[in-house]
């Protein structure tokens, strides 16, 4: 992920309002990456940069989202079918990752110093955290 400086900067906003464009032309079809730096002249640098800037502003300016698929590449303003199962993906990938985080560092760290007050609290922080994402996931 590009870092906040990145995406923030003047250069991320040309880069992301140049792969708007090129995805707002593109629809209802979506661009894999290597598609997605052709069509808009820019480096694979540039278009990464450009794509976590318009993630941002997408946000915050109310526009469509932008999603991402193996079948379509990314897509701006997707159906809602194909939102939700980006979402449920997204939401998914990081339920892996917060139990990988629990069972290969937070558990064995609780299990070495189990009356750790600071542990405690993390481990039910997390276990909270882990619940609430398989509950999305799987709904």
């Amino acid at each position: 992920m590009a870092r906040a400086s990145r995406r923030r900067g003047d250069a991320a906003r040309r880069h992301a309002d140049t792969v708007r464009c090129v995805l707002f032309e593109a629809r209802p079809a979506g661009l894999e990456f290597h598609q997605l730096a052709r069509a808009s002249g820019l480096s694979p640098s540039q278009v990464r940069s450009g794509l976590a800037a318009l993630k941002d502003e997408a946000a915050s300016r109310g526009w469509p989202p932008l999603i991402w698929t193996r079948t379509n590449g990314y897509q701006l303003g997707a159906e809602r079918a194909a939102l939700q199962a980006y979402q449920r993906a997204v939401v998914s990938e990081k339920l892996t990752e917060f139990r990988r985080f629990i069972t290969g560092t937070v558990a064995p760290h609780a299990a070495a110093h189990p009356n750790d007050k600071w542990v405690r609290h993390i481990v039910a922080q997390l276990n909270s955290i882990e619940s609430t994402l398989d509950l999305i996931a799987t709904v």
